[in-house]
This record gives structure tokens, sequence and C-alpha cells, in this order.
């Protein structure tokens, strides 16, 4: 049998002072994930369940070091929000992972945002809808370079900050996360199995709001620099 259409390019992002590439295969996303945050949200700190949602692949908006990344501004709505975020890119095959022995399954991580269209996220919620809508859209994933976790280690403390035209409107710690890395890995790969190429969105901290065209934003984490993305 011969495909009617060609299948599209994988995905992939670019590992830091490397020539080597990293293929993504899922996006994972984690929500409410610090204390703060899931309060201005509407609801109270939770560790008895991890509330995820996924993003496609195509989603990647790559920024590269020392570049601006250019943002579209999405259609359909009026609120899109920023959401600066810690990225896990996993390295191993794996289900039902222990959590002592999460962080073996962990390549390297990356700066991120998780853009969010707010307004029909909210919409879709309020009557009981998958809000896939407001999360899964063209660009909604700007992604810095993969650091190799045997370059810069395990991120489980430091600072994670976002600027919106100057103006810090995120800080918070990594350490803040309610699910640790190690405890979001372990819980997820008893849902589906975890492999090399699956990256995991841990969640933002406090302050997020709306952008508009020509809005700057520079986020970065402690260890990871930072990177720069402008809404056009």
């Amino acid at each position: 049998m011969s495909e009617i259409f060609a299948a599209a390019a994988p995905v992939t992002v670019p590992i830091a002072d490397s020539n080597d590439c990293f293929a993504v295969r899922r996006i994972y996303c984690i929500g409410r994930n610090y204390v703060e945050h899931a309060r201005e949200m509407g609801g109270e700190p939770d560790h008895q369940s991890l509330v995820f949602f996924n993003k496609p692949t195509d989603a990647i908006l790559y920024v590269a070091p020392g570049m601006v990344g250019q943002f579209p501004y999405p259609p359909g709505s009026n609120n899109v929000h920023y959401e600066m975020e810690l990225v896990v890119a996993l390295g191993k095959r794996g289900r039902d992972i222990p959590v002592e022995r999460a962080l073996e399954y962990v390549f390297g991580y990356a700066l991120g945002l998780d853009m969010t269209r707010r307004d029909l996220q909210a919409e879709m919620k309020r009557q009981g809808y998958p809000w896939e809508i407001g999360k899964a859209f063209d660009h909604a994933a700007p992604l810095g370079p993969i650091h190799r976790v045997d370059e810069v280690g395990h991120y489980q403390q430091g600072a994670i900050w976002l600027n919106v035209n100057g103006v810090e409107k995120q800080r918070a710690d990594v350490s803040q996360l309610i699910w640790s890395v190690a405890q979001a890995i372990s819980y997820l790969s008893t849902l589906s199995e975890l492999v090399p190429g699956d990256l995991i969105y841990t969640g933002t901290p406090g302050g997020v709001g709306s952008i508009v065209k020509g809005d700057l934003m520079i986020g970065g984490i402690e260890g990871l620099g930072e990177f720069a993305v402008k809404v056009t």
C-alpha cells in the first residue's frame, strides 16, 4: 500500500552544545502543580490526584539560545496566557516506575512555556466539556534546547521566573512543585508506557496572565539560563 499524503516530518529539538537532536514523541503537561497557581485557578493544592493533559508534538515552537522566538497570537481567543515551566525530557522506556528510580529515566531538562487560550479553556470547563481547545493549538509549546542531565544535573530546586516587557510576573522555586519530577514520572508511567522522546511540562508558578501582540516574554530557570519569546 502507498501513502496518500507524505508523512509529516518528525518533530526534533536541538540538544544544547551538541549537533544532536531530540526526537519528540509525546508531550505531557501537568496542571496546578504549584500551590499559588492552583489557588489562582480556583482550586486548592492536591497531592492525591495529578492533573495532566497532552499537547500535540507539532505545537512545539523551538526557541534557540540568543534568539527571540516568534509566537503568533492564536485565533479564536481574546485572553491568551503565559505559563513558564521546567520541561523534562525522557531517555528511557518504562512502565510502573518506582519513585526512587524515576530520575534514572530523565535524559535532560529545558525551558518551556505552556501557552493557553484561557477564555476557551474556561468556557469548556463551564460547560463540562474537554478543554483541549484551550491548550493544544499551533505554537502552544515554546521550548528551548534540551540540556543533558549528565551536564546540568537534576532540577530539584532553583528559581523559576518570567518577565513580560521587563516586569516580573512569575517567580517561584522548582522545589515548590506539588508533584516532584520523580513523582510525576512515576505516576504517569502507571497510566501509559513512557518512552524516549517523551516530554513532561511540569507545571507553572502563580502569576499567570494575559499577553497581547508586541509583548516580550523572557523566562528562565536557575542553571538553565533564559529564553525570549515575542508575541506577534
